[in-house]
């Protein structure tokens, strides 16, 4: 066997090696990850059903209209935290498919 044929043995045992030994990503940082876009997407929707808790009782109280105001307004801040909700999931999915995060952004209307 030549010196260079030697050689070029040991730089591929020496790469193997490296990759062998380079620190990998706990799998616990992933987990921990998911479940904090899970608090993050149940937190969207509560404070949007809270948010249109709050001002349809604030207009029933102002107009003495009990019921109207509350439900419409609960309905839409329902609405409005399951629209967060999607964004998010949307968020999540294009981290996952280009974990580079060099993916163009798009507006979402």
């Amino acid at each position: 066997m030549s010196d260079q044929e030697r050689i070029k043995a040991l730089n591929d045992r020496l790469e193997a090696a490296k990759e062998r030994a380079a620190p990998r990503e706990p799998k616990s940082d992933k987990s921990q990850d998911m479940s904090d876009n899970a608090w993050r997407m149940v937190l969207e929707l509560v404070v949007g059903i809270a948010f249109g808790f709050g001002i349809g009782l604030g207009l029933d109280t102002l107009f003495g209209t009990m019921p109207i105001f509350l439900v419409t307004f609960t309905l839409f801040g329902f609405g409005g935290g399951i629209r967060l909700m999607l964004r998010t999931a949307k968020e999540v999915q294009k981290a996952h498919a280009d974990p580079d995060g060099d993916a163009e952004e798009t507006k979402d209307g």
